[in-house]
């Protein structure tokens, strides 16, 4: 069975780790050989003596590991000098930013690499294992409501006292994906009153098995759909209807979670300044899309802007922040998604099978070349400015 190499990731500010103790303990009964890079769970609370229990050898020089490993598992796209010592034939997985990528997909091609985008895996049900936007987008959507309740001018829940009643907060949530019912779930439980738009009418009943209050979007334009359990870009008339619709509702807001985002694509504005004028100062709203655009004008990334009063969170890189559990969960998906690819009867070389939706979805590069020229055409960049 194949070596797989997990690094320590060198992104400024990234603490997760793509394997832990107990996936590394997981891989290894399969038959899988486990290296990790000395340090590389730390920032996570993974001790190097932890590995090193579930079975994994530690490497100090890393520069080997990467020359000779058939795997490697990270969270972010390596270094560049580090995907030119990978080994011809290896397979690289993680969430490798594979829009407009193309000096990272011609640096895989010269080494014959397969490499595995994750941000494309098809969300089939077959899939649901190794989703790994999901289940950082569910840590994303949590930790964006505690990052409004502590902004916040105001108490959460209703409370009850001597000196009179407190009225609960209210929350508005723009976008009812993974990350925006888990802030819902999560901003009920601190007791808000929470509405969400969405520009799926479909999404309503979820909303509401939440405790939500649906806000349906505006009848009278063509709603976009989704594909592959991705939201499809809206048109901007219907963007221009949604924004008339939502301006009440910021009037109204205490707290604000932004988390319309379309892969490859800027997010959709969904807040301009006009209707930021019309919130009421001490409101707060936390932008999870500002990386891509933002869905709320003035956001920058990574950090809070106060614009009138309002407190504007730039909400990038969120599940990092809670990075124990979201190293956990992303380890476990990356451990399906190998036991998935790789046969109990490989042996030094992978037989992918490119007719599986799975690899065919995000297997990015292979044999040398390409696989989805029109993923590493589009550029984000291009279409935020």
């Amino acid at each position: 069975m194949p070596d797989v190499f997990i690094p320590r990731e060198e992104r400024h500010g990234e603490k997760r780790v793509a394997a832990t103790p107990e996936t590394v303990k997981r891989l290894s009964t399969k038959g899988f050989t486990l290296h990790v890079e000395q340090g590389a769970g730390v920032g996570a609370g993974y001790a190097d003596a932890d590995y090193a229990a579930a079975g994994a050898a530690l490497i100090g020089e890393p520069e080997r590991a990467w020359a000779s490993t058939d795997v490697v598992l990270c969270v972010n796209t390596p270094p560049a000098e580090s995907l030119g010592r990978l080994k011809a034939g290896a397979l690289l997985a993680g969430l490798l930013s594979p829009y407009g990528a193309e000096p990272m997909v011609q640096t895989l091609n010269s080494r014959g690499v397969s490499a595995f985008a994750l941000e494309l895996l098809p969300r089939i049900s077959r899939a649901q294992s190794m989703d790994v936007l999901s289940s950082q987008a569910n840590i994303a959507g949590y930790k964006a409501v505690l990052l409004a309740a502590a902004a916040l001018d105001r108490y959460m829940p209703m409370l009850m006292t001597a000196a009179g009643t407190i009225q609960p907060a209210r929350a508005l949530i723009l976008g009812a994906g993974v990350a925006g019912l888990q802030a819902l779930a999560t901003a009920r439980r601190l007791g808000a009153v929470v509405y969400v738009s969405d520009v799926r009418a479909a999404a309503k009943e979820q909303v509401e098995s939440l405790g939500g209050r649906f806000l349906a979007p505006p009848e009278q334009q063509e709603a976009p759909a989704e594909s592959g359990g991705y939201a499809k870009a809206a048109s901007e008339a219907f963007l221009a209807a949604q924004r008339q619709q939502l301006a009440e509702q910021l009037a109204q807001a205490d707290m604000v979670i932004c988390t319309a985002q379309v892969p490859g694509r800027r997010a959709p504005l969904l807040i301009d300044e006009s209707m930021l004028d019309g919130m009421r100062p001490g409101s707060v709203v936390v932008d999870l899309a500002v990386a891509q655009g933002g869905n709320c004008a003035c956001t920058q990334p990574g950090t809070t802007v106060d614009r009138n009063g309002v407190q504007l969170v730039g909400g990038d890189g969120l599940p990092s922040s809670v990075a124990n559990h979201a190293s956990a969960l992303y380890a476990r998906n990356l451990a399906a998604l190998l036991e998935h690819v790789v046969s109990d009867t490989a042996a030094e070389a992978f037989a992918l099978d490119l007719e599986d939706p799975i690899v065919a979805g995000c297997l990015l590069t292979h044999g040398g070349a390409c696989r989805l020229p029109e993923i590493v055409s589009t550029t984000i960049k291009e279409v935020v400015s």
